[in-house]
């Protein structure tokens, strides 16, 4: 017991602190320490904390009860004012004999619990970005349209913030008794309160800007840092970019769906950038120095003498990085030699010539650097 931290210090504020400072102070630290997003050592036990802290300050009957008592309070019978346990087993959720009150009468006889805060929805975006940008990353705009909590009321849908009232059906409870009779005899069931949806308090003046849903939807750009080497149809998250909560938790975290756009020379498999070069006859037989493009720009490129068509090359080094890694893939060439369809007279004599030289059979693998001296004999005035 002495072990505990005062509350208010837990939550960094005053002991004359309203509610809505105390629902404030709640959201910044939930989210600093939330283990989700903080990984540092000890967040979890602060988280855990915060969250103790808050079940009984933002509780007017348990603030009321430990104001008067400290943590002695939790340890009177009942625990603390407005939780207490009318067969003196203590809070509901410590009595051995939960279960049973919970399956007969919809709880020990106490209060509805105070919630834990809801965590916001997630949502997802689309962007796409060139096929360079892919490679090398990029800073991006994302536009994104969310739930966020209402600057009017900071989330109480109220007018002007005010603290909502307790629902006047089930005095706060969220929930409502009835008596059914069964053949076993007469038992309680408990249904979420029909007037207040179980909230336990009542909208009685909504705030006009979010017409009570303590909510507003708004259109923010986000600017993002694409990683290098991401890949078409890959996910990006965004913690804590997504949906306000409702009633005061974490926020949603926000997914971009990656698009790549296609490129008009290369394509691309995991780390392989794959590209074609066109020839003509006389480089792939006699071989040429190229000039080839990559995704680095270009580069220059010996073409070797008896190149076939579909004969593929490897550039190392110019393909894309993997996300987070070191190094780059390759750059896939393939050559395409393209056959001429019309020949000016001097061209057509010369392919004769060829012709003549080379007969008609084709060349097996072994006689390629015999069948390539015939052809640049051929050509040879």
């Amino acid at each position: 017991m002495t072990d505990k931290r005062d509350y208010y210090q837990v939550l960094e504020v005053p002991r004359a602190a309203s509610a809505d400072d105390v629902r404030r102070a709640y959201r910044r630290l939930a989210r600093e320490f939330h283990p989700d997003l903080n990984p540092s050592e000890g967040a979890e036990e602060r988280f855990k904390e915060i969250n103790e802290a808050y079940e009984v300050l933002s509780d007017d009957g348990r603030r009321a009860s430990y104001d008067r008592f400290g943590h002695a309070a939790g340890s009177f019978p009942g625990g603390y004012a407005g939780n207490a346990d009318p067969f003196g087993f203590g809070s509901a959720a410590g009595s051995p004999f939960a279960d049973i009150f919970e399956t007969f009468f919809g709880g020990a006889g106490t209060s509805r619990r105070p919630r834990m805060p809801t965590r916001g929805a997630d949502i997802q975006v689309g962007l796409t970005i060139e096929f360079k940008e892919a490679i090398f990353g990029a800073e991006k705009d994302v536009a994104v349209r969310r739930l966020e909590v209402c600057e009017s009321c900071d989330g109480s849908r109220m007018r002007d913030g005010q603290k909502p009232p307790v629902c006047s059906v089930c005095n706060g409870a969220g929930q409502v008794r009835r008596a059914q009779q069964t053949i076993l005899g007469q038992f309680m069931t408990t249904t979420p309160c029909p007037s207040c949806g179980g909230e336990g308090v009542s909208i009685t003046d909504p705030c006009p800007s979010c017409r009570g849903r303590g909510r507003v939807g708004q259109t923010r750009s986000i600017t993002i840092t694409v990683p290098a080497g991401i890949d078409d149809n890959s996910s990006l998250r965004l913690t804590g970019q997504g949906e306000a909560s409702p009633d005061g938790g974490l926020s949603g975290n926000a997914y971009v769906r990656i698009s790549v756009a296609a490129h008009p020379f290369f394509t691309r498999k995991d780390r392989s950038i794959f590209s074609q070069v066109r020839v003509n006859i006389a480089q792939a037989t006699l071989g040429d120095e190229l000039e080839v493009e990559t995704i680095d720009g270009a580069v220059a490129f010996r073409l070797p003498e008896g190149t076939q068509s579909g004969q593929q090359f490897r550039l190392k080094g110019r393909g894309a990085p993997s996300i987070g890694g070191t190094g780059r893939g390759d750059q896939i060439l393939t050559v395409q030699v393209v056959t001429p369809t019309k020949l000016t007279s001097e061209q057509r004599e010369l392919f004769e010539r060829i012709r003549e030289s080379l007969g008609s059979d084709v060349p097996s693998v072994d006689s390629e650097r015999g069948f390539f001296s015939r052809v640049k004999d051929a050509l040879r005035f």
